[in-house]
């Protein structure tokens, strides 16, 4: 929408001719000796050809040949992923993995050109990124759950430069993106995700960025009417009812999808509520705490199941729970069932526990989605499911069982091994954290839950130094008392960030 990509591109020798076929084709005519070989190289810029010029001087100043340029990116690329260092018997374990540690660091990508410049937020006009690399395709309703948790992690510096890209692209157009696309918002998706994001980043250390700026912005789209607020299109239910009822705001061909916002935007408002009290706004954060809790709205103790509501107030009738899933339609939800949605209430998982009667028919509710199918491995809304057994003390060995099952089924060594599209590295990365042993559960919240890792040991570099995670024993299930942090033991599954930066081992004890 409204993008340009201009490019150029030199040859080894000059074409005795150059033709535009339109506006996608070009073809340049060379006079050629038999086995005579012509190079060429390209160069790309969003803003412009002067731009792009400036990209090859600086990037492919000589002629190289070919495999000096790959081995460049080899070597590049080797120091990225040795970033995160593991032990295996297991040489398709490690593939999968590298794979997937591969796909997660491919988006968002660096959109500024050399000297800087970027096509800033909506205006057409071009930015100047003097101090840190703009980033683009910020794929968030996908990468919030768990592709920034990895950056903030392992790769901290590009964390950093993504938040500041974010926060500077408010300043540019007024609001933070949902899904945008080489300086456009596409609109795409449900919810707020880059509040989460960036209070995730700052909760766990990140905060050389605009912090009163975001803040504004993260207000601004919390507190703005649905007119006037090109983000939450259907806020002003939200915010008066606590839910938003069918019908309000129909945002793309899909149709109706509000129970699937309103759910994104609680998660949103628990870390806005978070990040207000960060900021000394203990008003305002007890209102976003208040907000988040409107999940319960939707849920229908007699179904076991969050359901739509019309704008009576009452559920919707002729409700199938199961309906909308494989990515068909069906009313309230977006990609997805009303079991692909029931439980994504990370934030209040002990509220909604209480609401369905308890830990032991919660879980029994749980591994009853996964048994019969309800469980989708290959879209977001379900993605943490695995890990919330783990919520439930004496089933953590159900979360170790579903993660294995569904590694085993879904990520291989094959041109297809994914479980469908990664999502800019979403998919990849909920197997990056899986086979290392832990998992960020909630946006926006600085915890992991812990499963069995797939590796004997894991080490990553960090800002913090190498943190390791190590296994003793054999076997696919971490015993009762068997997790040490620190080389202290814990009798408990989820640690917060904070801890493992400071105890920097975690080791578990398998049977």
């Amino acid at each position: 929408r409204r993008q340009s990509v201009y490019f150029v591109a030199e040859f080894s020798k000059p074409f005795d001719t150059f033709e535009v076929k339109n506006t996608h084709y070009g073809r340049a005519n060379f006079s050629t000796k038999e086995g005579e070989k012509i190079m060429m190289k390209v160069a790309i810029s969003p803003v412009s050809i002067e731009g792009a010029k400036a990209n090859l001087a600086s990037e492919l100043p000589k002629w190289p040949n070919l495999e000096s340029v790959v081995a460049k990116a080899e070597k590049l690329w080797t120091a990225e992923l040795e970033k995160v260092q593991i032990e295996s018997h297991e040489p398709n374990a490690k593939r999968i993995f590298y794979t997937a540690l591969y796909h997660a660091l491919l988006h968002p990508n660096i959109v500024s050109d050399v000297n800087g410049e970027y096509p800033a937020m909506e205006s057409g006009a071009t930015g100047l990124a003097t101090d840190y690399e703009r980033y683009t395709v910020f794929s968030l309703w996908d990468t919030y759950r768990n592709v920034h948790q990895l950056l903030t992690l392992v790769y901290p510096e590009v964390q950093s430069d993504m938040v500041r890209t974010m926060v500077d692209m408010s300043k540019e157009w007024g609001w933070l993106p949902r899904w945008e696309l080489y300086g456009r918002e596409t609109f795409t998706m449900e919810g707020d995700p880059a509040i989460p994001v960036i209070v995730d980043s700052y909760l766990k250390g990140i905060r050389d960025f605009d912090v009163e700026a975001a803040y504004a912005a993260m207000k601004r789209s919390a507190t703005t009417p649905g007119k006037d607020n090109p983000i939450r299109r259907d806020i002003d239910p939200y915010i008066e009812r606590g839910y938003i009822p069918v019908g309000v705001f129909a945002q793309d061909m899909s149709g109706d999808n509000s129970v699937s916002h309103a759910l994104e935007y609680y998660v949103a408002d628990n870390a806005l509520a978070t990040f207000a009290r960060e900021m000394g706004d203990e008003e305002f954060a007890r209102e976003m705490e208040r907000r988040a809790s409107g999940w319960r709205n939707y849920y229908s103790v007699k179904d076991g199941a969050m359901r739509p509501i019309d704008k009576s107030g009452e559920f919707v009738g002729d409700f199938d729970p199961a309906a909308g899933a494989n990515f068909s339609n069906t009313i309230g939800f977006h990609e997805g069932s009303s079991w692909n949605y029931t439980f994504f209430v990370p934030h209040d998982i002990e509220g909604l526990i209480k609401v369905m009667g308890g830990g032991k028919k919660f879980v029994e509710r749980l591994e009853w989605l996964f048994e019969n199918g309800h469980y989708d491995p290959t879209n977001e809304p379900d993605i943490a499911y695995p890990y919330l057994f783990s919520r439930v003390k004496g089933y953590e060995y159900l979360t170790q069982d579903w993660v294995k099952r569904l590694l085993d089924e879904n990520y291989t060594t094959e041109p297809e091994g994914l479980p469908g599209n990664d999502d800019t590295g979403t998919m990849s990365t909920w197997a990056v954290f899986s086979m290392m042993g832990i998992y960020p559960d909630c946006p926006g919240e600085p915890y992991y839950t812990i499963t069995t890792p797939r590796f004997e040991r894991v080490e990553m570099d960090t800002d913090y130094g190498t943190i390791v995670i190590t296994t003793e024993g054999k076997g696919d299930h971490i015993r009762r008392n068997g997790v040490e942090l620190g080389g202290k033991s814990i009798n408990r599954f989820r640690i917060s960030h904070e801890e493992l930066m400071k105890a920097k081992e975690l080791n578990l004890k398998l049977y």
